[in-house]
């Protein structure tokens, strides 16, 4: 399989409880040959999971950022998806703009500084995978 299209079959779990947002990074990634499976909720992202067994999952969620944390990795986990399915949280505060920081089991938080710095680290991951 090229490289092209492995990436075009990838599926990302999109996880958002904003609609607005969800839409956009809807119709931003698909752009770039990505299947979406948006999701409102931990509850709704788990069950779309166990449905549709995602390359990725990027999670926004609002909340503390440990909590966001431990919601993403729970819905990894409550859908029964390995460690080897990489989890992305984005847009914390917490880390300075631009900048992506590894957790522990393939789970990565970044705040990108732009769009394309984003797509570039989803594309990093999914070729990884």
């Amino acid at each position: 399989m090229t490289t092209s299209a492995k990436r075009r079959a990838a599926i990302i779990l999109a996880v958002d409880d904003v609609e607005e947002t969800r839409d956009g990074i809807e119709k931003l990634l698909t752009v770039d040959g990505y299947r979406i499976e948006p999701a409102r909720s931990e509850d709704d992202a788990v069950d779309r999971a166990r449905r549709q067994r995602p390359d990725l999952i990027l999670v926004s969620l609002a909340g503390r950022p440990v909590e966001v944390l431990l919601a993403a990795a729970r819905i990894r986990h409550r859908a029964g998806l390995g460690d080897e399915i990489p989890v992305v949280v984005f847009c914390m505060p917490t880390i300075p703009e631009g900048e992506a920081v590894a957790m522990a089991n393939n789970v990565h938080v970044i705040q990108p500084d732009s769009f394309n710095h984003l797509r570039a680290f989803l594309a990093r991951l999914i070729l990884r995978n």
